[in-house]
């Protein structure tokens, strides 16, 4: 389990077939749980100043691997009575979201992301998402995707600061959401509506 608040911009040495290498001040152990980039991934080998993670066929086809260059997102999983300051974050990528848009406010830019489809039921306004491994708030739900509203600071450290229009990105919707909408999802019909789900959860 992981909070979605990410504690180094780690560096890739290497990406070869199901091996990903990467230098970072953290010093993980064998066998250990690290999101990169907002994926979980085990630790299978140590080195001075290193370490590498394995990346199974499925994660590899879940991810975006042409990200796995130069800096990425690095976040160790949760300990017994450490701090929880994000969200829940399984480190399970949902899918793929497009940056669509970038508009700079001044003291905050928007960021217009798209996501398939079938995940667009997902989405809850002001509810959270996972952005690359980032701990965020929707601040809207687009026809296409959300709308997010990023600070300077998180600009600066974080990969947010490199995105542009186009760049593709690791989204993971948020578990409570997930499992509320399958939950009350009705058998034959393709979704359900939030409208729908407040009405049902009211009742309690």
């Amino acid at each position: 389990m992981f909070t979605g608040l990410i504690r180094e911009m780690a560096t890739v040495k290497s990406y070869r077939n199901n091996e990903l290498t990467v230098e970072a001040k953290y010093k993980p152990c064998i066998g250990d749980s690290i999101a990169i980039n907002g994926a979980c991934l085990t630790v299978v080998k140590l080195e001075p100043g290193a370490f590498t993670v394995e990346l199974s066929p499925e994660t590899q086809t879940h991810i975006e691997t042409q990200n796995l260059k130069g800096k990425v997102h690095m976040e160790a999983a949760m300990s017994m009575g450490d701090r929880f300051e994000g969200h829940i974050v399984q480190g399970h990528i949902d899918c793929l979201g497009e940056i669509t848009q970038i508009k700079n406010n001044g003291n905050s830019s928007d960021f217009f992301i798209s996501i398939p489809e079938e995940f667009q039921g997902f989405l809850v306004p002001k509810g959270s998402i996972t952005v690359d491994g980032v701990s965020l708030t929707i601040n809207e739900v687009t026809e296409d995707g959300f709308r997010l509203t990023i600070i300077p600071h998180t600009i600066k450290e974080s990969l947010f600061g490199i995105y542009t229009k186009g760049y593709k990105v690791n989204i993971e919707t948020d578990m409570f959401a997930r499992y509320i909408f399958h939950l009350f999802k009705p058998k034959g019909k393709k979704s359900v509506s939030w409208d729908n789900i407040n009405k049902i959860t009211a009742l309690y």
